[in-house]
């Protein structure tokens, strides 16, 4: 039995992600376009939230001919921008060659890296840190770690970021937590899920991150009990190949990243409402203000990345139980 969790536990890590839905293309290469257009075609995945803002206003601004990528790539350069809900999703993408860049949550990343032994995915920039918190019920029945006992606290996926670092946090704190039950019980749970059960009280807290924390905290009334304001929470990566084979490009495009990210800094509010226009686009949903302006303050947009970040994400997956040994991170991020 104890062979089987562990099993189930390693294969939860190595695909877990915010679920799994079709975007983007299932095959396709960077490169020159037909003879006609003889343009180099960039293909550049995200999803669409908040914490992966750089991705979607570029691609809102590629989409209203205002393209701020391509205005520092050159005319001779088409972005092709695509829509990812899912980190295993945008993973496949780029081992099937079908998009070059892409935003992505750092576990996912990481999955990809350990599959393909390092040989397929770069990390070429940081992109958001923060957004991620442990939110408990209002009425007070948790003030303090020794309350846990006996709790539910949901994480958005088994073997997720969020997870990891929620049953690592117990961990540390004395408790016995396993797959299924322990002295706190933590319930891999879809995050629309999380909120309906939060509301109702059948949940005493929820490990998640933006915008969930802040719905959270607005829609139900819930308390922040512990917030991750350096936790990595989306990246931006390359495939290898596309290094080997347009790293001028690839250095163009972080740079531009780059550029963007101080431009949102900066300009906060208009960032926001470039995001919101975008996502409402995208998803046919609007995010209300209140909530976007709440998760934007948690949030943190920076293009500095660290090895330190990752091992530290490895050596949590370890110890729970996740993984079975560290890996090798050296060849994991590099600057075009």
């Amino acid at each position: 039995m104890k062979t089987c969790l562990a099993m189930a536990a390693l294969c939860a890590f190595l695909i877990a992600s915010c679920g799994c839905t079709k975007e983007g293309p299932a095959e396709g290469v960077a490169g020159k376009a037909g003879p006609a257009a003889k343009k180099t075609i960039i293909r550049v995945g995200h999803f669409p939230n908040i914490t992966h803002a750089q991705g979607v206003i570029g691609h809102g601004l590629s989409r209203k001919a205002q393209g701020w990528f391509e205005e520092r790539l050159g005319p001779d350069v088409e972005i092709q921008w695509f829509v990812y809900n899912a980190g295993p999703s945008a993973m496949e993408a780029i081992f099937a060659g079908s998009i070059d860049m892409t935003y992505v949550g750092p576990n996912p990343a990481l999955n990809a890296y350990m599959r393909s032994r390092g040989d397929e995915i770069r990390v070429v920039s940081g992109a958001a840190f923060g957004g991620a918190g442990l939110v408990v019920q209002g009425d007070g029945r948790i003030r303090k770690p020794e309350d846990f006992r006996g709790r539910k606290i949901a994480t958005p996926q088994l073997g997720n970021t969020q997870d990891v670092a929620c049953r690592s946090w117990l961990k540390a704190k004395g408790y016995n937590v396993t797959l299924s039950g322990g002295d706190v019980t933590v319930l891999p749970t879809a995050n629309p899920d999380q909120l309906t059960l939060f509301a109702k009280g059948d949940l005493d807290g929820v490990w998640t991150v933006e915008p969930w924390v802040s719905r959270l905290i607005l829609e139900s009334k819930g308390t922040l009990f512990l917030e991750e304001p350096d936790a990595v929470t989306t990246i931006l990566v390359s495939s290898v190949r596309f290094l080997r084979e347009h790293r001028d490009l690839a250095r163009k495009f972080v740079q531009g990243h780059l550029e963007l990210t101080t431009w949102m800094e900066k300009n906060p509010g208009e960032a926001q409402e470039l995001v919101r226009g975008e996502i409402k686009i995208e998803t046919t949903r609007d995010i209300a203000a209140e909530v976007l302006t709440m998760a934007w303050k948690r949030l943190k947009f920076n293009g500095e990345v660290a090895l330190g970040h990752f091992e530290k994400s490895v050596a949590e997956a370890k110890d729970v139980g996740f993984i079975p040994e560290l890996v090798d991170l050296s060849r994991l991020l590099e600057k075009p």
